[in-house]
């Protein structure tokens, strides 16, 4: 764990398979409300980025959040908020909004949807990936679901948490 991580509690949320997006039927997706402290960090971004390393997460892009309905079936996703704020739609249609702000962890299981709703301008979102699994990007299809259903299962669960490490709370909520 580096300095930078708060032990804040996790929030959960679990969502149903819509029939365009399967989400997790196992995992939930995990929230930590500042779970990085970036005050007084000139370079937010940095400090995601070390953390999420640090604790064996990578794969890592700066960017933001599609604003199409997507989700992964094959690999984890991890997002840290290091600028601005957003609101994004987890689990598909019938999914919820949340509000993220900087300092903000959202871990996402393989197969959660999420979408964009509105963002300010200033928003940057660092996104990493456990070491196992492959990246894919799935919009919603019928086939991709089938597919996905298939898949999803079988995604290994990450060995570390990328906010706290070995002994995070992830580790415990996503059990091997």
């Amino acid at each position: 764990m580096t300095i930078a991580a708060k032990r804040r509690a996790a929030k959960t949320f679990r969502f149903a398979d819509d029939g365009s997006i399967p989400n997790n039927p196992e995992l939930p997706l995990v929230l930590y409300r500042g779970g990085i402290d970036l005050s007084g960090s000139p370079d937010p971004e940095h400090v995601i980025e070390k953390t999420f390393a640090g604790n064996g997460w990578g794969g890592m892009w700066r960017n933001g959040i599609y604003h199409y309905p997507h989700y992964h079936s094959m690999i984890h996703e991890a997002m840290g908020i290091a600028r601005g704020r957003a609101t994004v739609r987890f689990g598909g249609d019938k999914g919820e909004k949340v509000e993220i702000a900087a300092g903000d962890v959202v871990i996402l299981p393989a197969g959660t949807g999420h979408q964009l709703l509105s963002q300010s301008q200033e928003l940057v979102v660092i996104g990493a990936y456990p070491p196992s699994g492959k990246y894919d990007l799935c919009r919603g299809s019928k086939a991709e679901h089938a597919k996905a259903l298939a898949s999803i299962p079988k995604v290994p669960r990450p060995a570390s948490d990328p906010v706290h490490g070995e002994n995070g709370p992830l580790v415990k909520l996503w059990p091997a």
